[in-house]
């Protein structure tokens, strides 16, 4: 069928117009503790509305996450892992990491606090747990939380025991969490996931304040050398922002029942 000029112009201004929709947006391979929070549902409209380019955001564990970053299927990683980070960038796969905000984790357990392991350091009260055998749910998941545990257990004095009650979940944070409410475990968490949590039974902050607890999150760019179909413009529009004043000024500004879930501190 034959279409008039006018026809023409119409269907050429439609597909123009898809085209730009389609390139102004990004997708994020993200940790589930910036999604199950409520951080990205407060963030991300304001950066939308700054630049007019939308994110689509899959919210897994750190590592899953920048595994999808070297396969080319997402355009920005918004992570918690340091060492993973810094991994990616030198491989090649990533190309400058940013620190874009911090906050850090918590270990939450029963109120009884069976094996005592309330206080302000974590590697004295994981000891705790391993000797008493207590219930455990770890994330088990590769996660920068599950990372992170793995670290401080390599603290303890027994390095890689960690007692007949843990278990692995393989599971995010929300899920972990719900488990450790409903078993009376212990469980390390961040504390964004823990604030924004609602079903938390029985379970109180036990460890906090220690240094080493510090959690901090990084953004950077897919390499687009590496995979030339990803949207590296706009994903960089995003790191741009979120570090700038304005990106950083809405991180602040999240908080839930008056307390503040993420400090920004990217380096200028």
């Amino acid at each position: 069928m034959n279409l008039s000029k006018r026809g023409r112009a119409l269907a050429f201004s439609l597909l123009a117009a898809s085209t730009v929709a389609q390139a102004e947006s990004i997708v994020m391979a993200s940790t589930t503790s910036t999604e199950q929070s409520g951080l990205f549902a407060h963030l991300l409209p304001a950066f939308t509305k700054a630049t007019g380019v939308e994110v689509k955001v899959v919210a897994l564990g750190t590592g899953q996450a920048i595994d999808m970053g070297r396969r080319g299927d997402a355009d920005v990683l918004f992570v918690h892992d340091q060492v993973a980070e810094e991994k990616v960038v030198a491989e090649g796969f990533a190309l400058k990491r940013f620190a874009v905000m911090y906050n850090d984790f918590v270990l939450v357990g029963p109120a009884a606090d069976p094996a005592k392991a309330r206080g302000k350091d974590i590697a004295a009260a994981l000891a705790k747990l391993s000797a008493a055998n207590a219930a455990f749910v770890s994330r088990g998941d590769k996660s920068g939380t599950h990372a992170a545990e793995l670290r401080f257990w390599k603290l303890t004095p027994t390095a890689d025991a960690r007692g007949g009650g843990y278990k692995e979940c393989g599971c995010g944070m929300g899920p972990a969490l719900n488990m450790a409410s409903g078993t009376g475990a212990y469980a390390l968490t961040d504390r964004g996931t823990w604030l924004s949590f609602k079903n938390r039974g029985d379970l109180q902050v036990l460890v906090e304040g220690d240094s080493r607890l510090f959690n901090q999150y990084g953004v950077m760019v897919v390499n687009p050398a590496r995979h030339p179909h990803t949207r590296a413009a706009d994903a960089q529009k995003f790191v741009d922002w979120v570090i700038s004043g304005p990106g950083q000024a809405t991180i602040a500004a999240y908080k839930i029942e008056g307390q503040q879930l993420f400090f920004p501190n990217a380096a200028k």
